[in-house]
């Protein structure tokens, strides 16, 4: 039995002299692995095709307990993070997200989706870094089942306060008073790094990224505030996100 289908490499691992074990995220078959044979020889287009983080069409046949890729044709290779070892290391830290998180041989569209277009705003580099890597966070979050309750404070009510506490333990806001008397242990967001948050995780997918942060502290302090609700939530570590932010030190 064989399929098509459109995916991304996330992990990958040289078999000998000539074959590679890939970890693939597509559309059709969410997250699996499989094996290339002579994938090593850099004459064979499944060289390319089958290359970390790169997006390909490929042919998989299906065998009683394996995948196997035959044919591939390379549609993005993200040259772009070739050249950027923080931008690079922050792509990886999203495969092993992916590697974690997304779902296992059925549909993963959405995504797939997610992952490319953060990869290609890295790659070409439209957005700060951390501004993909919130909104790449919370929307994988939401995605996943784990929508945090940002409409309005926990405590009153109120929709709007010049500063509010972002739990990550409950994935709540607090305005300022409500946090105080609650004792609610969290991250400190003005108004401005309220709405990003909440832009994140509302906004229509083709909007997710249309806007932009010039302070880098506010978008510094976000990008803590969603890697620590994706980690609680997860309850996991990820190596990749510590040796990114060595990267950028």
């Amino acid at each position: 039995m064989k399929f098509s289908t459109n995916g991304l490499i996330i992990r990958q691992q040289n078999i000998g002299e000539q074959d590679r074990l890939v970890w693939v995220l597509s559309d059709s078959h969410g997250v699996f692995r499989a094996f290339v044979k002579r994938a090593q020889n850099i004459k064979s287009p499944k060289c390319a095709g089958t290359g970390l983080l790169c997006y390909s069409a490929m042919t998989v046949f299906e065998g009683r307990d394996s995948y196997t890729i035959d044919e591939v044709a390379v549609r993005e290779q993200f040259a772009g993070l070739r050249s950027d070892v923080v931008s690079l290391s922050l792509a990886q830290y999203f495969c092993e997200l992916c590697l974690n998180l997304c779902p296992k041989e059925q549909d993963a569209t959405e995504f797939l989706r997610l992952t490319l277009n953060s990869l290609y705003l890295l790659s070409k580099h439209l957005r700060d870094r951390e501004l993909v890597k919130f909104c790449y966070e919370m929307r994988l979050m939401e995605l996943c089942g784990y929508m945090p309750d940002l409409v309005m404070c926990a405590g009153c009510g109120a929709y709007e306060k010049d500063e509010m506490t972002f739990s990550a333990d409950s994935g709540r806001l607090y305005c300022a008073d409500c946090a105080a008397v609650h004792r609610v242990q969290g991250i400190a967001l003005p108004l401005s790094g309220v709405t990003a948050l909440r832009h994140s995780v509302y906004a229509d997918e083709k909007e997710l990224f249309s806007f932009e942060l010039k302070n880098p502290a506010l978008l510094d302090r976000i990008s803590r505030a969603s890697e620590s609700y994706l980690a609680h939530m997860t309850q996991k570590d990820y190596p990749t996100l510590s040796f990114y932010k060595g990267m950028r030190e």
